[in-house]
């Protein structure tokens, strides 16, 4: 089961409908962490063993600064997408990488392309 931590820029409703495709999925605002700090956010992630996935560039150079081999965290380089659209863009990454974001991965993602670097960052 694909398990994710959902950032504050993506839509809520983006994790309502990734539960209904059967993921376990939490936006930061239904556990609290809506206004916490990434790295905050990370360890939330890393605690509950979710992948992170956000808009914010930062997650990734958080995660290069810490070497951290944990949490995967996707970074989706896409903007202004409604939920039903984010939701797309988030499956059709996990289709492309899903196993490397199991094994820990820093993935950027836009409309056209993937890009998998694995964990840790150096």
């Amino acid at each position: 089961m694909n398990r994710v931590l959902l950032d504050q820029g993506l839509a809520p409703n983006t994790a309502a409908l990734l539960r209904a495709a059967g993921w376990d999925a939490l936006h930061v605002t239904e556990i609290g962490l809506d206004r916490a700090p990434d790295e905050e956010i990370l360890r939330c992630a890393r605690e509950q063993r979710r992948t992170c996935v956000t808009l914010d560039h930062d997650f990734h150079a958080h995660l290069a600064l810490a070497r951290s081999d944990e949490p995967s965290v996707v970074l989706l380089r896409v903007e202004g997408l409604d939920s039903v659209q984010q939701t797309a863009v988030i499956r059709r990454v996990w289709e492309v990488c899903g196993e490397a974001i199991q094994s820990g991965a820093a993935i950027s993602a836009d409309r056209r392309s993937v890009r998998v670097r694995r964990l840790p960052l150096t």
